[in-house]
């Protein structure tokens, strides 16, 4: 199922909107992370960092076979054998690894589409007790050069609210302010 309004721009643009360094420092993403699941790798603007980073595998995942192919295209010109790009409908089909088999799960730009409680639900029980779930979102202001409408555009606040709603997540951290253009939230189960 493709989120409304998830298109992607060129992707240089795209990467000059994230200050991606800064936004993984602020969440605290690092080695003692293992495995880590991402739904929506785009070009791998994320993925690689992360890969770099942590001390176990990222399992990645897009709809779009083009993103898929950009990212393990760029995972391996960096020589990053850790990162396993999978073209998947996780919201129609989940994610295919074991329940509490990560310890985190990164949703980033994502949480706009519809159910956001489910893609929450689905990645807590992705977690392993103590695991993280990882949120970031385009601020909650019409000045943003990109994201989605302010229709669908969520706050902070909502964001704790879903997670809360799942009935697997507490509110650890947040929102975390993630210049130029973005809020974080951490969430554990």
């Amino acid at each position: 199922m493709k989120l409304r309004e998830s298109g992607m721009p060129e992707e240089t643009y795209w990467e000059s909107l994230f200050d991606v360094p800064l936004i993984l420092d602020r969440l605290g993403i690092d080695a003692t992370l293992g495995d880590v699941a991402e739904l929506g790798c785009g070009y791998g603007t994320f993925t690689l960092p992360v890969a770099r980073r942590i001390r176990g595998r990222v399992f990645t995942f897009d709809l779009d076979p083009v993103m898929v192919a950009r990212t393990r295209r760029r995972a391996l010109e960096a020589r990053l054998d850790n990162v396993i790009c999978q073209e998947r409908d996780v919201v129609e089909r989940g994610y295919g690894l074991p329940s509490a088999s990560c310890d985190g799960v990164l949703l980033f730009n994502i949480l706009h589409g519809e159910g956001p409680v489910d893609l929450l639900r689905a990645a807590a029980e992705l977690v392993r007790p103590g695991g993280r779930v990882y949120a970031i979102h385009w601020r909650y202001d019409p000045a943003t050069p990109r994201g989605p409408s302010m229709a669908v555009r969520p706050r902070p606040e909502q964001l704790a609210d879903w997670a809360e709603e799942t009935g697997l997540l507490e509110a650890e951290a947040g929102p975390v302010d993630l210049p130029p253009w973005h809020y974080g939230r951490r969430f554990r189960r």
